[in-house]
């Protein structure tokens, strides 16, 4: 057996992994990546887009804003669309603060070429990963190159993501699970299309909830609210279209632009957490600790929120020897996660038409969204959530 010797072993080669790894870096703190796919495949999966302000900040503070400043797609603010009209909500003015939209897959392309730069370990096509002994000597086993491999350490970064092996290697009984499955999907497509708003555009249409977006100045991103079951292979290309611009178009004339679909599939729509989110030295960042909703754009962002308090803790313990930020780590981080579950289930309740709902319920959402969009108090909260919180 191949046997590796580090200070923090990190399961999983996502937002999370990477960024925690890259952090550690920079507090002279060594680490090994450990990700059971190919630099390519992880490079090339097409996930969320929305940074937050402060994951912009933490990346341009930590080196990696060179390409997300020439790149990037700075945006100020959002269009609520309903009853045929759009509403923009300036958040730069109401905050001081924006969005900018830049593609999961291209941070995850800055992370790796920053570790390896720095020399730093990233083991792709680990097979059989494992966990083991966190609750004193911590060890991950896997197998490369038909190789049985072992990386000792002192603590374990689970952010493997949802269906890692992480979480479920914790005893059971430790943790107590939190989760909502909603009756709705998304269908959600990448079209060669020229973005024809300069923001994002959330709908509400008696037919349920649409998003405009985008990936490049070429690329558009669009989302239909679907149900669940839904088959993608009964949706040819016209009928997204089709459903899309009678959904969308708005009365002025403005409509998403048409262009060849790239790619399509459905979404499922979930809220999940787990508390706590450590296991003696085994901490869970990202998805393998909790998912929201995509309506608010939160997954990524919180993804690096908890490797970024994550890293301060095991920072505090290496030059303090202090184990207090360590033993606050699941605090921390759920104070600020249950919060943006809030807001995710918020804009997904406002937005999304309910199989259970009736004609009350749906004048309901139209005088909230009426409300939202002519208050200056609602508009703020929204836009204060939206650009993120605090991070403690």
């Amino acid at each position: 057996m191949k046997k590796l010797r580090t200070q923090v072993g990190i399961v999983g080669a996502g937002p999370a992994g990477l960024m925690l790894s890259h952090l550690l870096h920079l507090e002279g703190i060594d680490s090994i990546v450990i990700e059971n796919q190919n630099r390519q495949h992880i490079e090339g999966r097409v996930r969320a887009g929305v940074l937050e302000q402060g994951t912009v900040d933490l990346m341009r503070r930590t080196g990696l804003g060179d390409r997300l400043d020439r790149e990037g797609l700075p945006h100020d603010g959002v269009y609520l669309s309903f009853d045929g009209s759009r509403h923009h909500l300036n958040f730069r003015e109401l905050t001081g603060k924006c969005i900018t939209v830049y593609a999961q897959h291209e941070v995850i392309k800055d992370l790796v070429r920053a570790r390896l730069d720095a020399d730093g370990q990233i083991l792709f096509n680990a097979a059989g990963v494992t966990v083991h002994n966190f609750d004193s000597s911590p060890a991950i086993r896997f197998q490369q190159n038909d190789e049985a491999c072992e990386v000792s350490c002192d603590f374990i970064g689970g952010c493997d993501g949802f269906h890692g092996v992480c979480r479920p290697s914790i005893p059971e009984g430790v943790l107590t699970v939190f989760e909502r499955t909603y009756p709705f999907a998304w269908l959600g497509i990448l079209a060669e299309a020229a973005p024809s708003s300069e923001e994002l555009v959330y709908t509400y249409h008696d037919r349920g909830f649409a998003l405009f977006s985008m990936r490049s100045p070429t690329v558009t991103r669009l989302y239909l609210q679907c149900s669940p079951d839904e088959d993608i292979h009964n949706w040819s290309d016209e009928r997204i279209w089709e459903e899309l611009l009678r959904r969308m178009t708005t009365r002025d004339g403005w409509a998403p632009n048409r262009g060849p679909v790239l790619q399509k599939g459905i979404t499922d729509m979930r809220s999940f957490v787990v508390e706590p989110m450590q296991c003696g030295k085994l901490f869970l960042a990202g998805d393998a600790a909790h998912i929201v909703p995509p309506t608010g754009a939160k997954g990524m962002n919180l993804a690096i929120a908890d490797v970024t308090v994550l890293s301060r803790a095991i920072a505090g313990f290496y030059k303090g020897k202090s184990k207090a930020l360590l033993d606050a780590y699941s605090s921390t981080c759920l104070r600020r996660l249950w919060k943006a579950q809030r807001f995710s289930w918020w804009m997904t309740a406002m937005l999304h038409r309910w199989e259970s709902q009736n004609e009350f319920d749906h004048r309901r959402q139209l005088a909230e969204l009426d409300y939202l969009t002519s208050s200056r108090a609602a508009m703020t909260s929204l836009a204060e959530n939206y650009v993120g919180l605090p991070l403690e």
